[in-house]
This record gives C-alpha cells, structure tokens and sequence, in this order.
C-alpha cells in the first residue's frame, strides 16, 4: 500500500485536471435523512474522472515511449482523456473506437488533436484491434484501468475528499466498471483513514467486482447491460482487484430505475446532468442509506462524469419516477362490462393515475396496463396490489418488468387476432448504419416476422422486440442465427408482459 500513497501523493495530474468541489446536496440530503457530499468529477475538462489517471500514466513514459505515441481503446471518457491529456503533453495519440460509438464522441476525440479509428461493434473488438496496432507501430497501449499509474491518478480523487472535509465520514460510494478508480480510492483512504468504509457501486447488469468477490478470483461475465455503459466491463481488472478485495467493505447493485433516479437527484441539487455511470455512486448512496437505517450520517458519492448523449434524457425521464418508487406499474384485469373502470378507479382511492392502456380484445375480460403514483415507500407497492385482489381484481405487478418497461407499455393493444404460433425475442441491436438490413438478410425469407418494435434510446445498442412464426426445431436454427450475428438476445415468449397485452388469442 505505501507504493501507492507515494504514488498518488507523487501523481502528475494537476498540469491538467482540476482539484472538483465536493459539494453538498441539500435536497437529496434531506429525502436520505443523511448528510450528502458529492464529488463533481463532472466538473473536469473532459467530464470525467479518467483524465487523471491518463495523464498520470502518459506523462509517467519515457523519452523513447513518447516518441512513437500513444494508443487507447475506448468508447468514451477515457478516449478523451487520453486525448486531451496526449495533446497537452505533445505526444501523437491513436484512439480505437467501436463502430458504435455516437458521433459526438468520435468528434471530441478528434477535437482534442488524436486520431480515431472505428473498429468492430464493441470494445473487446476495438481493444483486440488497438493492441495490434500498438504492436505494429510500437506505440504505447494506455490502459483505461489496469496499470498501477492509471491508478494512481485515480486515487488523487480520495486524496481531494480528506483534504475539502475533515470531519467524521461514514462511507465514500464509488462507481466500479474496470476498477482504477475504486482501488486508487481504496488505497489511499484505508490508509489515511482506515474507519472510513468505501463502497462499490456496480449495476446489477454488469456487476463484475461482485461476482468475483463471491468468487474469490476474476470472473468473465457472459454479457453486461449498456445502459451504464462507461462502467460496462466484463471483468475486473488484476491489479484493482487485487487491491479491492483488501480494502473495499462492501459491493452495492443497483438497478437502471435506480440510476435514473439517482440521475435527477444530481439534477435537482447541481442542475448538471450526469451520465448513467456517474450517477451510480449516488444510486447505491441511498441503497446503501437505507438498507442499514443510516441516519445523520456523511455520506460521499462520486459524480464521476456527464458524457450523457442529449436523446438518453427522454429514456431516462421515463424510468425516474418507478426509480423512486413514485410510480407503479400494473396489468390489470377487469370484467368487460359497464362500471367495471369506475369500481376500479374507486378501488384505487385518491391515488393519481399516471397512464392507462387499454384496447377492447376479450368480451368477458379486460386487460389494462396502469401506471399509478406511489407515496415513494417499498411497502405501498404491495399494500396497492394486496388491496386489489381484495376488491377482486387479478393483479400482475409489472413494475420490475423489464420487458413490459421497453416495450410492452408502448404496444398494448397489439394482441394477435389469433394464436399465430409465435416466439418471442428481445435482442440487442448495434446502432450503426446498416445494422437491421444485416440483421435481415441474415435471416432471409425462411421465417415469418409477426411482431416487431423498436425503440432508439440514444445508446450505443438498440432494444427490439422481435416476433416469429417458428416451430420447435426452427427456433433452434433461429438462434444459431442469432448465435452467429453475436447478438444478445433473450426468450421472452413466456413473459407474462408479452402473453397479457401482445399475444396471440389462445397465448
């Protein structure tokens, strides 16, 4: 550990970075009954943290390593740290990026004086791609997390914490992806201050340091979710987990409603925008708060960064308020007949209802997706559907559905007119030109599409819900298909979401 603390005491970063405010959240500080710090790394030149562990790194290279340049792999805050960070040092950068990576990405890169390079649909692809470049050009490869300089320039985060706040700290949340900067954390504040616990928040999608805790070794996750995609790693790196499995207390999962919430909670105190990862920290502050019955404690969250494309606010607004436990969702059945809505309306008292769905389908029965406002506490979810089936209606609570949340809610009143004998996927889709024409002719003319909705949420993945007409042994070559294009996707077609509001007669 004393490497360390030489390290990150000894870290260049200031020639670039900036020493962020750790600000007090009044609102959310309130709503948690704790007192709330956030760490604004949203506030650096380039919006995140990852400018200090480049620049650290970089400028730590020898005479002869400069000269040949320097070489990353990423789809974001490190590529324009790297960036930045070469071009205040006057050294030659290379930066590989997905082909999915957005536009105004791929433009700051460039703005910042470096070359980009698209290469394949993900960052493995592009990391494969950026160390045979190194090889063959000899440049540099500048890990965004696994190398003890990177770390080091991440741990200069902790060391501004101790230094702007001197009093009592309960715990400092930390949002974890490869792990740089929660072991430069971790390093120096269990030195510093060992009472101090550090926290790990992961989404529970891509929750890599978790997994390999309960493991006792790294594991490779089979795949992550993008949402939070500056912290979807598949596996943690060797030297920050070598680090966190000494010094971190505790790993936190969180939910995408979660970090939507968390998002707007940053937003109602600063009137900045964080992106999903850089909300994460805040997302499992009050998790964590609430979980252990914290009171009046102080409580500091990472705001690592607010890379956040403009067309994400729309999905992100929309998953806020289940986030905060405001709004419940629920398919509903109701007789088909004259009064039935207004006993359900009455049923629900003077709580607001948010959004209801309905398409006549069925001459006895009714099924209805209803969005209802909630008080913002757990237990008023399952008091509202245990005193709905006591006034006799059939309840399927749907507010963890994430099926439902995509899609469904956008197509009730989509019931097949019959049972079209259909399988149901939900896939993830590159977004790039071309990517549903290839999608298509991969699968030809041999299978019948019978159900389709898409959806763009500003992400580097699109979310499709796909329908076809396959028998047994079709299926299997549907998704060997689907195998061979490395597409995620998941068997959806015995989703209670899907068989109440878009299935066939007899689904």
């Amino acid at each position: 550990m004393l490497n360390y603390i030489e390290k990150i005491l000894r870290a260049r970063v200031y020639d670039v970075a900036e020493e962020t405010p750790l600000d007090y959240a009044p609102t959310l500080s309130e709503r948690v009954n704790n007192r709330v710090y956030l760490k604004r790394e949203d506030l650096q030149p380039v919006f995140s943290f990852k400018l200090r562990g480049a620049y650290n790194k970089i400028a730590s290279l020898t005479p002869e390593q400069t000269a040949n340049g320097v070489i990353a792999a990423s789809a974001g805050n490190h590529a324009q740290g790297v960036a930045l960070a070469a071009k205040r040092l006057g050294i030659k950068a290379l930066i590989v990026m997905p082909k999915t990576t957005p536009e105004i990405k791929v433009k700051s890169v460039k703005a910042r004086g470096a070359k980009a390079v698209l290469h394949g649909d993900s960052y493995d692809d592009a990391y494969a791609h950026a160390m045979e470049l190194a090889a063959e050009k000899g440049m540099t490869f500048i890990h965004p997390y696994d190398d003890p300089d990177v770390i080091a320039g991440q741990g200069t985060v902790a060391m501004e914490i101790l230094r702007q706040y001197n009093g009592d700290i309960q715990a400092i949340f930390v949002p974890v992806g490869g792990g740089g900067l929660i072991a430069g954390i971790a390093a120096y504040v269990k030195f510093v201050r060992p009472e101090i616990k550090v926290i790990a928040v992961e989404p529970d999608d891509a929750d890599c340091l978790n997994q390999a805790l309960r493991a006792g070794e790294r594991v490779v996750l089979a795949q992550v979710g993008l949402f939070a995609d500056g912290v979807a790693v598949k596996q943690i790196g060797a030297e920050p987990f070598r680090i966190a499995r000494q010094w971190v207390d505790e790993v936190v999962t969180v939910g995408t409603d979660e970090i939507c919430a968390a998002i707007k909670d940053i937003f109602d105190d600063t009137r900045s925008v964080a992106e999903p990862a850089g909300a994460l920290a805040v997302a499992g502050l009050k998790k964590y708060a609430e979980r252990h019955g914290l009171q009046q404690q102080t409580l500091i969250a990472i705001d690592s960064g607010a890379n956040i494309n403009f067309d994400r606010l729309r999905y992100v607004a929309e998953r806020t308020q289940v986030g905060e436990h405001r709004e419940i969702l629920l398919a509903v059945a109701i007789p088909e007949l004259p009064g039935s809505f207004l006993k359900f309306c009455r049923a629900l008292g003077k709580r607001n209802i948010t959004e209801f769905n309905y398409r006549y389908f069925d001459p006895a029965m009714a099924q209805v997706f209803v969005g209802i406002s909630s008080s913002g506490a757990e237990a008023d979810q399952r008091q509202l559907v245990e005193h709905l089936a006591v006034e006799g209606f059939a309840v399927t609570d749907m507010t963890g559905n994430e099926l439902a949340k995509d899609h469904i809610r956008y197509m009730v009143g989509g019931h097949a007119p019959y049972d079209v004998k259909e399988r149901i996927y939900s896939l993830q889709f590159p977004e790039r030109p071309g990517a549903l024409l290839k999608f298509l002719m991969a699968l030809g003319s041999q299978w019948n599409i019978s159900l389709f909705h898409y959806r763009n949420h500003g992400a580097a993945f699109g979310k499709v819900l796909i329908g076809l007409q396959l028998g047994d042994a079709e299926s299997v070559h549907f998704e060997q298909c689907l195998n061979a294009l490395q597409l995620v996707y998941r068997r959806e077609t015995d989703n209670p979401a899907y068989r109440l509001f878009a299935g066939g007669a007899s689904a």
